[in-house]
């Protein structure tokens, strides 16, 4: 009796219907498991983003808490004589913005200028600005012993909210004891020109034109004296720091950035499990596999 060979099966290749779909990324994030993933990544990146908020707060007041701590320092040490920190025709050093001096001379009023378009607390006005030839710097006359005379100070007497307050001014005659502090002149530009009284910048290299010279390449924002705003009719104006000076804390300021970063892996760590639930829950399966929900690829 003749035996039959044994059938083999018939190898049907699958039907593309049958793998299942890749899901899109809103199909995967709307899922309730992705959802509470979202609201746990995202309180942590505003819990991140608080904490840099705190950091920023930190560094401008630890920058304040310090330009205070410098101004005690200064103002526990006294003034010094003006000869002792700058001499006439030398460039300012930055360290000596803020710096409080005192320098005895007289006014020269016929140079009396206004320098408008300046605030202060909120409002827009004058400073008044007046030449100050000086007599004594506490250096004995040595600072400018090779100089043509006596310097010129630039002299900045305060604030006054519109030019008749200025007009009512008397300047002082005679030599008087000025004290200030220390601040460096602005940058010569177009409107640096004197005219009708005004000069828009206090640019010394300009003004020596107007004064007479030699001069100072700093000037002085009066507190005391005859003159200043002690004597009424000004009003007094902040101590001068470095721009920038009393910016942010760069350590604490590094710290907020790095808070903000860490908020922002959240997001995206987030945004990464999403994908690879796409992608079937892990990588480097095989491509075929029906259960990555990656198509397969067509058999040699």
């Amino acid at each position: 009796m003749p035996v039959s060979a044994p059938s083999t099966p018939t190898q049907t290749a699958p039907d593309a219907d049958a793998r299942p779909e890749r899901r899109t990324f809103v199909q995967v994030a709307r899922q309730p498991r992705m959802i509470g993933l979202l609201l746990v990544f995202v309180l942590a990146a505003l819990v991140c983003g608080r904490l840099g908020a705190w950091q920023l707060d930190r560094a401008y007041e630890r920058a304040e808490l310090a330009a205070q701590q410098e101004a005690a320092e200064a103002a526990a040490e006294g003034p010094s004589w003006l000869g002792e920190v700058l001499a006439p025709q030398e460039s300012f050093p930055g360290e000596l913005v803020g710096r409080e001096v005192q320098v005895s001379g007289e006014f020269e009023p016929s140079g009396s200028l206004l320098v408008p378009g300046r605030a202060l607390e909120g409002h827009t006005g004058y400073l008044v600005l007046a030449p100050f030839r000086v007599s004594d710097d506490g250096a004995g006359g040595d600072s400018w012993a090779d100089l043509s005379g006596a310097p010129v100070l630039a002299v900045v007497q305060g604030w006054v909210a519109a030019p008749a307050d200025a007009a009512a001014l008397t300047l002082p005659k005679g030599e008087v004891t000025l004290t200030g502090w220390l601040q460096a002149g602005e940058a010569t530009s177009g409107s640096a020109a004197v005219v009708d009284g005004r000069t828009d910048q206090i640019a010394l290299s300009a003004l020596v034109n107007e004064w007479g010279g030699p001069i100072y390449a700093g000037y002085l924002v009066a507190t005391e004296g005859p003159g200043s705003p002690e004597s009424g009719g000004v009003a007094a104006l902040p101590r001068p720091t470095i721009d920038g000076g009393s910016g942010a804390n760069l350590q604490n300021v590094f710290y907020a950035l790095q808070w903000w970063v860490f908020g922002g892996f959240a997001v995206l760590l987030w945004i990464r499990l999403v994908r690879d639930e796409m992608a079937g829950g892990r990588r480097g399966g095989a491509p075929t596999s029906a259960d990555t929900g990656i198509a397969g690829l067509p058999s040699a």
